[in-house]
């Protein structure tokens, strides 16, 4: 009864509570996936109604003046208001991805800093697939790749030590994919300053979860996605970060009729746009854009401030009755224990996590379908979303983890994976 108790009261004293009205919801189901695509707010589904109802199929062609050509602005603007940057500093448009490679190929077109690339084994997969395309394609030495002895934290030391010693062009992830580990991100980029570098960091797993305050963190420039905790949509538009004082030394690799200081006098040579809209390449993605959008709403609307606080409530509460209920059944914990090193995603780890995952997504005769996700070799992660998650599906889902071990469900389930984990 304690346990239930705890839980109510948390629920019943949460400010964000009523926020969870504003996203779809399935019956009998809990989303914890919120690292990897956030859930489907109301009002996307009707604005995207509108959009292609009304916007594309009756204004057509006459749109673009009335309500798209100045959308990535809008919503730049207030990605720039959550980021605490100012608005022509933020760019949407593009993946991730792409973004990445623009803003690693322009930095090595200028002698702004030493012609070294570096992340680390904690980084998202893709970003170092993009820095060692780009090594190759300026035949540079190898890409520094720090390692660690585990997949938990970063060690600091040795990463500034590297940075010290290789100094370039480095990228890394201020929350880490697979554990949740946050960087100092101020720290860190006063570190690389001191020794001619510049850090490019990818928010994709922590915009929309942590307060970011890219102004008093002395960041020169991010990048990130905008489906996860920021509820854009699967494939939303990226977003990306550029000092003023960069943007003018730098120039875009992909040389797109948006990214010209004029692009609807159809000039045949580029001049590049004055500002930060040079990085831009193609036509926008107006449904996509549209999509977004509500997703930044509410945020803003929520606060950052509010959501990380309740958001390191809940990663706590999760750890608590982790240790206390799950660590006996054999599993462990693969976050930082410490909040203030931690992102909003909780990983732990077990034998038998893909059988386990399996059990959770089906669900059980009387109970709900819960929704983590699988990372190799034996990670389940759970990401929890201030927005729509409940201390009650927290709870739900440490009873449910507990009774898969112990009445050895897991066992009725393979273990050959799915394409998408």
């Amino acid at each position: 009864m304690t346990n239930l108790k705890t839980y109510h009261n948390l629920d019943s004293n949460d400010s964000l509570a009523h926020f969870r009205k504003e996203f779809i919801h399935q019956e009998n189901e809990i989303y914890l996936d919120g690292n990897s695509l956030g859930k489907l707010p109301r009002e996307t589904e009707k604005k995207l109604n509108e959009v292609l109802i009304y916007q594309w199929g009756n204004r057509l062609i006459r749109s673009w003046n009335e309500n798209w050509l100045d959308l990535p602005k809008k919503i730049a603007g207030k990605y720039s208001k959550l980021l605490n940057v100012k608005k022509n500093e933020v760019i949407i448009g593009e993946s991730t991805s792409v973004r990445l490679y623009q803003i690693v190929y322009s930095l090595l077109l200028t002698d702004i800093y030493p012609k070294q690339l570096g992340t680390d084994i904690l980084n998202f997969p893709t970003d170092n697939y993009i820095l060692e395309g780009i090594n190759k394609k300026f035949s540079l030495q190898n890409v520094n790749l720090i390692k660690y002895s585990q997949e938990i934290f970063a060690d600091l030391n040795l990463l500034k030590d590297q940075i010290k010693r290789k100094p370039g062009i480095y990228c890394l992830s201020l929350v880490t994919y697979k554990s949740s580990f946050l960087y100092p991100m101020k720290d860190l980029n006063m570190w690389a300053e001191k020794f001619k570098s510049i850090i490019v960091w990818d928010l994709s797993h922590a915009i929309g979860a942590i307060d970011i305050d890219l102004k008093s963190s002395a960041a020169k420039i991010c990048i990130g996605c905008s489906y996860k905790y920021m509820n854009g949509g699967p494939g939303a538009p990226a977003f990306m970060f550029i000092k003023n004082e960069l943007q003018k030394k730098l120039f875009n690799p992909i040389q797109g009729w948006f990214g010209h200081k004029k692009p609807f006098n159809f000039d045949l040579n580029y001049i590049p746009d004055d500002g930060i809209n040079r990085f831009s390449v193609g036509t926008p993605p107006v449904l996509s854009l549209f999509a977004m959008e509500t997703g930044i709403d509410i945020t803003l609307q929520a606060g950052i401030k509010s959501i990380r606080k309740k958001s390191l409530l809940q990663t706590e509460f999760f750890i608590k009755h982790l240790k206390n209920r799950l660590v006996p059944l054999g599993y462990n914990l693969e976050s930082p224990q410490e909040k203030s090193k931690r992102g909003a995603h909780i990983t732990i780890s077990h034998k038998f996590s893909w059988q386990i995952c399996q059990a959770l997504i089906k669900g059980n005769n009387n109970g709900f379908k819960i929704i983590p996700d699988f990372r190799p070799p034996n990670f389940l992660r759970f990401g929890i979303s201030p927005l729509y998650n409940r201390f009650e599906d927290l709870y739900i889902v440490i009873r449910r983890l507990e009774d898969i071990v112990a009445s050895k469900e897991y066992l009725n389930f393979s273990t050959e994976k799915i394409k998408v984990t």
